[in-house]
């Protein structure tokens, strides 16, 4: 039976792009999976405390001589490498905020980056490849090539890179311009940012077919 693990973060709640997009892609799997199961995880209601000086330990110390801190951080990462590897499908709600990933989600990451759960300590092998993972990233500026910022979203470029431990290859779904309804400044931008969101939309209606088998 096809698990999808469905990951938002977004703190803008029916306001997110990000979320609607997510939410969208999640009920394309489930027309194309229908005896499918989802696990739910919502960073912004309920996040993930940061990676600290325990959890860092515990990555060095043999499970079982884990001391109580220790182990109560180690019980999270755990926690989370496992929902990765019970997924088939990973869809990430991923907003950019002051051009970078909101802190939850770099947390997610960093408990995600745990050896012996989701990377071989010998070989360095990542341990979590072999999944799909979909990125619905929003962005309320546009900072592609030859615009006044481009380079500016850290979010996408840094996202591979931080999993790549773990062999989790991550697509990207990006709508952009989202702020030019709400920001006057933006208004001249309102076409093009419909116009992304759309492509978005479009792009995430072909992820799967009805025909999939569960």
């Amino acid at each position: 039976m096809a698990n999808l693990l469905h990951i938002d973060a977004s703190i803008q709640g029916d306001r997110s792009i990000s979320r609607a997009l997510s939410a969208r892609a999640a009920a394309r799997w489930r027309d194309a999976h229908p005896e499918g199961t989802v696990t739910y995880r919502d960073l912004a209601a309920d996040p993930l405390p940061h990676l600290g000086p325990a959890g860092a330990e515990a990555r060095f110390v043999p499970p079982d001589q884990h001391n109580a801190d220790q182990a109560a951080a180690w019980a999270i990462s755990k926690e989370l490498v496992e929902e990765v590897a019970a997924a088939d499908s990973i869809l990430l709600g991923l907003p950019v905020y002051n051009y970078g990933p909101p802190s939850t989600v770099k947390s997610w990451v960093d408990h995600l980056i745990a050896p012996g759960l989701a990377m071989d300590p010998a070989t360095g092998e990542g341990l979590l490849g072999g999944r799909e993972l979909i990125v619905l990233e929003s962005r309320g500026g546009g900072y592609g090539e030859g615009t006044p910022r481009e380079g500016w979203d850290h979010a996408q470029p840094w996202l591979p890179h931080g999993l790549s431990l773990t062999g989790l290859e991550p697509r990207f779904i990006v709508a952009e311009l989202t702020l030019a309804d709400v920001n006057p400044a933006m208004a001249d931008l309102r076409e093009l940012a419909a116009a992304s969101l759309k492509a978005a939309e479009a792009e995430v209606d072909g992820l799967w077919t009805t025909s999939a088998v569960a």
